[in-house]
């Protein structure tokens, strides 16, 4: 029997169970469900006949064509599904033929299909309000008003690697960086996987934002400092808001040893890697140092090219910490010696706890 699934419900499926996405393919690969598999009832050349049909003739008509293409595909369908769940394999006992169909809508495609699955045997659930559920249950994530500590730093202090330290040690974290496929400086593409479309950012980060606040309860999530624009992609308005609110533990570490680190980092990279970027900056650099930048690429000098862009972003985040200072924003700073994750971890520890501390002898509970 085909069950009517809630997007609340969904969101708690989700990863458990395997999601087929039955839009044409062209709207899969514009947006979708994290972690949704593309099952196709149309292809995108079927989908526009059957949609001209609907508009210029009848329902009936644009149904009758439908069934023509989906007759045929019938037995390949369900055979793509066994071989799904064999490779995916249950996560929950008794979920082992359990599956989530949804269209754009959840109207007659994922019906369609529901049908088939469900006569074939398959114990199939269908997203009520399909695709579009979905990113109205994604944008309202952004809306809530989560429990952040931010991790600052300029750059080059190896956040992402602390970040990824606190999650080992259990802590609730949300990689953005990671999300975005970027690491925020014109060098952030560098060793990284295509970027998402903007849409497909969102659904990303708003699912990982539910798992990651359903784990950590009322404890706070981490996030490193961004600035809004993460390489081609935009963090949600109200989500940054929420993150620029939220209190800041500013990494500070000595500039050679930040150096150092993106020469370990970037230095594996090649000349023409390397000169992109900087071209792309080169307006806001300067005529002189992008010159000097460049010529110390062909050089080999690595150091010192890296040397003249770190003065260049210390530069705009040290007018950021201005600015937060002046609206009195929480900046709590960590004088650290070294980029390390293991020996800034321990730092950081402190700082939380007298943080906390200080916060409850103001207010006159210890």
């Amino acid at each position: 029997m085909i069950q009517k699934t809630a997007i609340g419900d969904f969101a708690a499926l989700c990863g458990r169970v395997p999601v087929l996405d039955v839009r044409s393919p062209a709207e899969y690969a514009h947006a979708h469900i994290p972690g949704a598999h593309s099952l196709p009832l149309f292809s995108d050349d079927e989908r526009k006949v059957v949609g001209t049909l609907y508009k210029q003739e009848s329902r009936e008509q644009a149904i009758k064509a439908g069934l023509d293409y989906f007759g045929v595909k019938m037995r390949r369908m369900v055979e793509q599904v066994e071989e799904l769940l064999q490779v995916s394999g249950s996560k929950a006992q008794g979920e082992e033929k359990t599956l989530v169909v949804h269209c754009w809508r959840g109207g007659m495609r994922s019906a369609g299909v529901a049908w088939l699955l469900d006569l074939y045997g398959f114990d199939v659930r269908v997203l009520v309000g399909g695709y579009k559920a979905y990113r109205r249950w994604a944008l309202k994530q952004f809306e809530q008003a989560y429990d952040f500590k931010v991790l600052g730093g300029y750059t080059g202090s190896g956040k992402t690697e602390l970040l990824h330290r606190l999650a080992v040690s259990g802590h609730a974290v949300v990689d953005l960086e990671g999300i975005a496929h970027h690491k925020g400086s014109a060098f952030g593409a560098l060793g990284e996987q295509p970027q998402p479309r903007q849409e497909q950012f969102e659904n990303d980060l708003a699912l990982e934002l539910y798992r990651v606040q359903e784990r950590a309860g009322s404890g706070a999530i981490w996030l490193e400092d961004e600035s809004r624009r993460i390489g081609n992609v935009n963090l949600p308005e109200r989500l940054w808001n929420t993150m620029r609110k939220a209190p800041l533990y500013f990494l500070d570490i000595p500039f050679e040893e930040r150096l150092d680190y993106l020469v370990k980092v970037y230095g594996r990279y090649g000349k023409e890697e390397l000169a992109n970027p900087v071209m792309r900056i080169s307006k806001r650099l300067g005529g002189l140092n992008t010159k000097n930048a460049l010529n110390y690429l062909v050089e080999n000098n690595y150091k010192e090219c890296f040397r003249i862009l770190l003065h260049y972003y210390d530069k705009f985040y040290k007018q950021d910490i201005v600015n937060r200072e002046a609206a009195n924003e929480s900046i709590t700073t960590i004088p650290c010696e070294h980029v390390s994750a293991e020996e800034n971890y321990e730092l950081l520890k402190y700082k939380v706890w007298k943080y906390k501390v200080d916060m409850y002898e103001g207010e006159g509970e210890v």
